[in-house]
């Protein structure tokens, strides 16, 4: 007969109740990890529990992971959260500084920033890295645009559904949404005037109003989290598009560089990303019935005019408005933005590992 020791049961005890459980694997709803505010309170309590042993801490992952980080919001006046994603790799190397990605999603992605939080992941490079598990070495952060009441009278909003929202598989990655079909005809576009009323705020209700939001998040992961800020890179698709263009002219000092897809930028904004000299990639599908090619020229020839070196247009011809499939499941625009790397500053206090 076997005999048990009082340390063996309360090794089985302690494995049973997950005490070593690292990463963040779980599928439908959003495969989210707890705030990193609130994971170090309850390992604390745990510790001062009477007549318990204080579990070791977690050892260190290799795993990427996905984070739901709360704040309070300037633009709404309440607690909303966003999606920051720490790649493979991150807590085995504590000395070293990563590159920063921050996504801007489009229209269709928009939320209460809590419950509706996960359609941020539908498209994008945080589906790319975390729902088709590419290794991409960017930490990403991935706000949320209010509805602003656009959900009553806006069709896609209106009637999407959780199922819309893709998950990361425990084993495998989930099919691929395949390409819009768009029967319009390839034809090309002649440069036109923008429309009437068109100005750098791009759309309504649109990223302009989150601006304070979005660089307070910024900053934030730039203090606690080991970020690189001479590697800090902007994009954003539609909607995005247009608050990329946005935030890189009111904030050009704060980016390496920026890939605004399917959003135009308006004149009036070039003058700060020229004099930045600010890198700029820009996407647009020649058989978008939404965001026409011809109202891009205006800006670009402006910037150009303006001097900008670093200046890249590209048409997928073939394609409508969901040109962000194609870009992001690629490899050359993360290549492409890891190339720029603003000056450094004085290297400034270390950050602790978390």
């Amino acid at each position: 007969m076997r005999t048990v020791t009082r340390t063996q049961i309360v090794g089985l005890l302690l494995s049973l109740a997950g005490y070593g459980a690292v990463g963040c694997h779980a599928t439908s709803p959003a495969p989210v990890a707890q705030s990193p505010a609130v994971a170090p309170a309850a390992a604390a309590d745990a510790a001062e529990a009477p007549g318990s042993a204080s579990p070791a801490p977690p050892p260190a992952t290799a795993a990427p992971q996905l984070l739901r980080v709360s704040r309070m919001s300037a633009a709404t006046h309440a607690e909303r959260d966003h999606l920051l994603y720490l790649p493979a790799g991150y807590e085995l190397a504590p000395d070293e500084r990563w590159p920063v990605l921050v996504f801007l999603h489009g229209d269709g992605s928009r939320g209460d920033a809590k419950a509706e939080l996960d359609y941020v992941m539908r498209n994008g490079p945080l589906y790319e890295a975390w729902v088709q598990k590419r290794d991409l070495p960017f930490i990403m952060i991935a706000p949320q645009l209010p509805t602003f009441g656009r959900e009553a009278k806006v069709e896609y909003l209106k009637n999407r559904t959780r199922a819309d929202i893709p998950v990361r598989l425990d084993a495998g990655v989930s099919e691929r949404p395949t390409e819009t079909a768009t029967p319009e005809p390839m034809v090309g576009a002649v440069a036109e005037p923008l429309p009437d009323g068109a100005t750098g705020y791009g759309p309504e209700q649109g990223w302009p109003e989150l601006e304070a939001d979005v660089l307070a998040i910024l900053d934030d992961v730039l203090a606690s989290r080991r970020a690189d800020p001479a590697r800090v890179y902007l994009t954003g698709l539609s909607y995005g598009g247009f608050g990329t263009w946005y935030l890189a002219s009111k904030h050009p000092e704060r980016f390496a560089a920026i890939v605004p897809i399917v959003g135009y930028g308006h004149p009036e904004l070039m003058p700060a990303i020229a004099s930045a000299g600010l890198p700029v990639w820009c996407f647009a599908g020649g058989r978008d019935a939404s965001v026409r090619v011809k109202n891009f020229y205006a800006g670009l020839n402006r910037l150009e005019a303006l001097g900008a070196r670093d200046l890249r247009f590209t048409i997928e011809e073939d394609m409508g408005h969901d040109v962000w499939a194609r870009v992001y499941a690629g490899r050359d625009v993360y290549d492409w933005l890891l190339s720029y790397t603003k000056p450094r500053a004085a290297p400034g206090p270390s950050v602790a590992a978390h």
